[in-house]
């Protein structure tokens, strides 16, 4: 053994995640996963006792999650988780749908093979995360967070799937503009369920 590798034999390594980090991932997982719900308050003194980090982590960790759109800082009520906005979740989604259907459409147009196979290797994860219940955990976030509402609704771990295999097979087939389509029909389902949903929440605050 060498002396260079004798001294690193019994280095302590960093951890790859500061507590910091640590600390935004339990919090964003909490508001994702329905922990904390839309509207509740996220008070600093509780969030230390539970997370067993300092105020000042809170803090910078309920910031962060403000900048993300999770978290919302309202005159004399401070912190809160926010409230989903019907007219923004539109908008994300046809965001969604624009993007997902371009990537579909170039992954057709590619008509490469290993594409094809590493999406139905996707597929079949995704079916078994329904069943198992393992799917749900700046944009992307926000998506997460109106998929935790939409994928417990009815008939969602069949429809879901059946959908994405259409994109699979019109990717499978080369074609570019049913491949496109198909994304789209995903994400407008999508679309429908989690504005019924906002508007059931809306109406039951009301």
């Amino acid at each position: 053994m060498t002396d260079a590798s004798h001294g690193t034999a019994i280095r302590v390594e960093r951890p790859t995640k500061t507590l910091r980090e640590l600390a935004l991932d339990k919090v964003r997982d909490a508001i994702v996963n329905g922990y904390f719900r839309p509207g509740d308050r996220l008070v600093e003194r509780d969030l230390c006792a539970q997370l067993g980090v300092s105020r000042t982590i809170v803090r910078e960790v309920l910031r962060h999650l403000e900048s993300e759109g999770l978290v919302a800082n309202l005159p004399n009520k401070g912190p809160m988780v926010a409230m989903l906005d019907l007219d923004e979740a539109k908008q994300i989604y046809e965001i969604r749908g624009a993007l997902e259907g371009m990537a579909a459409r170039l992954c057709a147009e590619r008509r490469d093979p290993a594409i094809v196979e590493a999406l139905e290797v996707s597929l079949s994860h995704i079916r078994e995360s329904y069943v198992a219940w393992g799917v749900v955990n700046l944009l992307t976030v926000r998506i997460n967070h109106l998929r935790s509402m939409t994928i417990k609704t009815k008939s969602r771990d069949t429809e879901g799937p059946a959908q994405m295999e259409k994109i699979v097979e019109a990717i499978r087939q080369g074609d570019g503009d049913a491949a496109y389509k198909a994304a789209l029909d995903h994400v407008a389902s999508a679309s429908a369920i989690a504005e019924a949903v906002l508007i059931a929440q809306k109406t039951g605050k009301e």
